[in-house]
């Protein structure tokens, strides 16, 4: 992984390169950023730096051999852990990142930038969660144990570290309070506060900002061969994050069935304020988005809470930034927009970001989207001070 093929973050590159060249190694970074931001790749490219010696600020100038490793994701002085869960070929004690790293290596290949809910996807899993698990500890321990293969560092990589859980987490709490020596760790998460404050104090933090339009827009006339006006359009719309970017590109993104049942929804509760028998199709509506799994019911109320935004901000007259065109039948959104105001606006976000956050602690969908619903349709009828 060259550090020239990854988008924009030239400060992060420049600082990372800097520290490495001077003999600063942390053991501990923790790389925050939001998707699409090049965190992982970034993450892979500072590795190979390290491990292969390479100078003058890139991955061409330093052991050879070492470096072809990376072409393959195979060096045997990196590890990776992530999110995982039993499969259909992989069950009980058999579930450590290292029974699924051929899935990985080849998720690496597609897209660096891809998202967790592509990983799950890659795993045929894209109705379960993945977690980070204690058992995990204990094949860290082995691989940090043995001799390094080319004899300096080792690099362990966790992604997505925010999906530990508390036991994993603690025992690799005492792995870097006491780390074995030569040894550098880089956790990557999306948050930060779905981290252990005890984890984010060992760790020298560093952040990751959403990609700017021109950098994607460059990216994808270069690589994809897109039209300029397309790509400008396609980065506008990707709000920073280049995994969305190229799911727009590819046309291959779940926005188009989102925006149908976010239309629906909205539609709904408007109708339910002083007609009960709508609160039966609120009802109908949380039953089916139910039934979807929690990483599709997570996504679709992220772009709820986009959608929201937009309104908000084309109420406000803020067109240069409002890029959103449903395509739903007889749904304007300069309609809609005026519903959507600074009286009712935080309430609406805190409760999407609370259902977000108890659909993800395995609490029951549906009752969760249903009184998501009702709450709607109380905040879509308030008046605008």
């Amino acid at each position: 992984m060259l550090f020239n093929d990854i988008l924009g973050q030239d400060h992060i590159k420049n600082f990372l390169i800097t520290t490495a060249n001077a003999g600063r190694i942390p053991h501990a970074q923790l790389f925050i950023g939001p998707e699409g931001s090049g965190t992982l790749p970034m993450a892979i490219a500072y590795a190979q730096y390290v491990l292969c010696g390479n100078v003058d600020g890139e991955n061409t100038t330093g052991n050879a051999a070492c470096n072809l490793k990376f072409d393959h994701y195979s060096h045997p002085d990196m590890h990776f852990v992530y999110p995982i869960t039993a499969t259909d070929d992989v069950k009980g004690d058999n579930v450590v990142s290292a029974n699924f790293l051929e899935h990985w290596r080849s998720f690496l290949k597609e897209n660096p930038y891809a998202s967790l809910f592509d990983w799950y996807k890659k795993l045929e899993i894209p109705k379960k969660q993945g977690i980070i698990s204690v058992k995990e500890s204990a094949a860290i321990n082995k691989n940090l144990s043995l001799k390094a293969y080319e004899g300096g560092y080792k690099v362990m990589i966790i992604w997505m570290a925010d999906k530990m859980r508390v036991d994993a987490a603690n025992k690799l709490l005492k792995l870097l309070e006491e780390p074995p020596e030569k040894t550098v760790f880089i956790l990557i998460s999306e948050s930060i506060d779905d981290l252990l404050q005890t984890i984010i104090s060992r760790c020298q933090v560093v952040d990751f900002l959403a990609l700017p339009e021109q950098v994607i827009t460059d990216k994808l006339i270069s690589a994809h061969q897109v039209e300029a006006n397309v790509a400008k359009k396609i980065a506008h719309q990707s709000e920073g994050n280049y995994n969305k970017a190229l799911h727009l590109l590819h046309k291959d993104d779940d926005d188009s069935i989102f925006e149908e049942w976010f239309i629906n929804w909205v539609r709904a509760a408007f109708k339910a304020k002083g007609n009960a028998s709508v609160i039966a199709d609120l009802i109908s509506w949380s039953t089916t988005i139910a039934k979807e799994g929690r990483e599709t019911q997570k996504n679709f109320l992220q772009f709820c809470i986009q959608f929201f935004r937009q309104a908000l901000l084309l109420n406000y007259q803020t067109k240069d930034l409002v890029y959103l065109e449903p395509n739903f039948e007889n749904f304007k959104l300069e309609k809609f927009a005026p519903f959507i105001h600074g009286n009712n606006i935080v309430d609406i976000f805190k409760e999407l970001e609370d259902a977000i956050y108890h659909i993800e602690r395995n609490g029951n969908s549906n009752v969760i989207l249903t009184d998501l619903s009702i709450k709607l349709t109380r905040l879509l009828h308030k008046k605008e001070i």
